[in-house]
């Protein structure tokens, strides 16, 4: 069993043929190239964010810590979004 041959090939595009027709197999193979693309894309993120180092956060003892709403909504948000 040393994997699919020439003929399991062609056999395969065959039954693609009859079963989405000659319209649909170029919509399906662009979906799947898109995809591909996208979980690709995805993995290399997730690999690139394991390479850099941890960043130690030092937080400094400040005696008036308190602060008001105002304030905290001014501030940028983090627009960090996960991939869809």
């Amino acid at each position: 069993m040393a994997g699919i041959g020439t003929t399991g090939v062609i056999l395969i595009i065959l039954v693609a043929l009859l079963l989405f027709g000659p319209n649909k197999l170029p919509e399906l193979g662009r979906a799947f190239g898109r995809t591909l693309r996208e979980f690709k894309n995805g993995a290399k993120d997730i690999m690139s964010d394991e390479e850099q180092p941890k960043r130690k956060e030092v937080y400094q003892d400040n005696t008036d810590s308190r602060v008001s709403m105002s304030e905290d909504s001014d501030r940028p948000r983090d627009t960090k979004r996960l991939p869809d």
